[in-house]
């Protein structure tokens, strides 16, 4: 009876999960706050060009209506850019070009370490002075990004070197997205949450066909995503239940199932089951035609068996992986993490007390995030929440700072 009880939901452990996930966010929107607080009066920075900035450049001459009309435009060219890549990604995904995608994607980490880096390091040691040399500062970059590329894609390192090199590249990427004009910014946030909703929770949205299609395949998807370490939780028979993804649980049995076993699995009718966006498909495997290597990858996608005897429902299986995870560790996407500090980074161009109160207003959207999640089951983007009241906090703190500094300079005439 005990196994079959109702596993223990996100919100008994919420704050421990949302400390496991708000450290790695807040210590890259720290590093991104002391990065334009230490360089942004630097002469040598300016606004960057981009598929950003491509449709409209603004200038301080041009009114606010005119600002908004091409912060909107080049906001829109981004977002259909990302489109556009991401149903690419898809596309290769499902073509099973794995290995492209792993070097397309290791080399992109490349060019962030190497060359984003360095020319961040030049500014850094231009700005203290630091006596290096050349050849010592290539030779020292070049092995920064190419271990970074290592670990996150590579080889296994230990999860405290992947976890940091991926936080080094979120950090990386949002300090040049702070270097957009001001309207294109803050259109472009609103617009990339708009973005992330659609994108997870739309049937043919499609970061939902990439997880779909990487968990039909049981596959890991080729993309940046941070991974906090799992939570363990204890059941009734005092027996630990690692949450984590239910691939390792399935290898695990498969390897340890005898030659007899997997004959049997063999000389039986397999039946697969694929949904998708478009419908069902129904395959059938006739005796004798499936190697051992694709019977293992015929696996049915849960295994019921195991999760009757592991305590986990099906339903809480099939949402990993997309946004917050809420079935193992909690998974997030390197471009919530570059979002969030964009924001923060943004509002630390005019105080610390807008960063603050920018910075307490993403805490805030995670928690609400994770807490929808454990109440609905139902996977969430990360990102709408947090920059729907991040924005609202930063143009509330702006306005009743100016009016508190107006009313002070008023009352100071006065007396």
């Amino acid at each position: 009876m005990a196994q079959n009880q109702r596993p223990k939901s996100l919100l008994d452990s919420l704050g421990e999960e949302i400390i496991r996930i708000l450290t790695p966010v807040s210590i890259c929107m720290l590093l991104v706050v002391l990065l334009v607080s230490i360089l942004n009066s630097s002469s040598s920075l300016s606004v960057t060009s981009s598929i950003a900035t491509i449709a409209y450049s603004e200038t301080g001459s041009d009114s606010s209506w005119d600002k908004f009309i091409g912060a909107l435009l080049n906001s829109l060219v981004f977002v259909v850019v990302v489109t556009v890549a991401t149903f690419i990604l898809v596309l290769f995904f499902y073509l099973r070009c794995t290995k492209f995608l792993k070097i397309y994607m290791g080399f992109s980490s490349f060019v962030v370490l190497g060359f984003m880096g360095g020319e961040i390091a030049l500014f850094l040691i231009e700005e203290f002075s630091v006596p290096v040399d050349c050849i010592t500062f290539l030779v020292l970059l070049f092995n920064f990004a190419v271990i970074g590329v290592l670990a996150v894609f590579m080889s296994k390192m230990p999860i405290i070197v992947t976890q940091g090199y991926l936080v080094l590249i979120g950090m990386l990427v949002a300090y040049w997205f702070t270097l957009l004009p001001e309207w294109t910014t803050w259109v472009l946030l609103v617009e990339m949450a708009l973005y992330d909703l659609a994108a997870v929770l739309l049937p043919v949205g499609p970061l939902r066909l990439l997880v779909e299609l990487a968990m039909s395949r049981d596959e890991d998807i080729p993309a940046l995503v941070y991974e906090a370490r799992p939570v363990t939780h204890h059941d009734s028979a005092s027996r630990p239940v690692q949450r984590r993804i239910w691939r390792e649980r399935q290898n695990a049995r498969l390897d340890s199932e005898d030659s007899s076993s997997l004959n049997s699995d063999l000389n039986s009718t397999v039946s697969i089951v694929q949904s998708s966006h478009n419908g069902a498909r129904i395959a059938r495997v006739e005796e004798g035609q499936v190697s051992e290597r694709d019977a293992e990858l015929s696996a049915p996608l849960i295994d019921r068996r195991m999760d009757a005897q592991d305590g986990m429902s099906t339903e809480s299986l099939m949402l990993e992986g997309m946004g917050l995870g809420s079935s193992g560790a909690i998974k997030l996407g390197l471009g919530d993490f570059i979002f969030y500090s964009v924001l923060v980074g943004r509002a630390a161009m005019y105080d610390f007390m807008t960063v603050y109160a920018c910075y307490l207003a993403i805490v805030a959207g995670l928690g609400i995030t994770l807490v929808l999640l454990a109440l609905y089951q139902k996977a969430l983007p990360a990102l709408p929440v947090s920059i729907a009241l991040g924005v609202l906090f930063y143009f509330l703190t702006r306005f009743l700072l100016e009016v508190f500094i107006v009313q002070c300079s008023l009352n100071l005439l006065m007396f």
